[in-house]
């Protein structure tokens, strides 16, 4: 019984210490504008465990810092789409979608038209 709890215990603190506590990912968010890159990076590093998020507005990239002991990308990407951004997992729901600002409304290409140039 020893033997089991042991290697029950070895199991457990070899899978804690393969996660990493400074992880990097890079995702695509859509957006379109600075007042989406507040949005984006506010909603990621309101998932517990973010340290950071930088949204880049021309290449739509969210290159992440975060701990994978207390968070994970699906969870990040679910924060992003609750404020109304799409990942290429997670798509913002409509009512999420359409309570960002209409200067944001990145999946009408008459506004993605109008942000060519900024």
């Amino acid at each position: 019984m020893k033997k089991i709890v042991l290697a029950i215990t070895l199991l457990v603190t070899t899978i804690t210490f393969a996660q990493n506590k400074n992880a990097k990912a890079t995702i695509e968010v859509d957006g379109v504008c600075l007042m989406c890159k507040e949005r984006i990076e506010k909603a990621a590093i309101k998932a517990k465990g973010v340290k950071s998020a930088i949204w880049d507005v021309k290449t739509h990239e969210l290159k992440l810092i975060y701990d994978e002991r207390k968070t994970n990308l699906k969870t990040i990407q679910q924060s992003i789409a609750d404020v109304g951004h799409d990942t290429k997992e997670i798509k913002a729901t409509d009512e999420a979608y359409y309570s960002v600002h209409p200067c944001c409304y990145y999946r009408d290409d008459a506004v993605k038209d109008d942000h060519k140039n900024d």
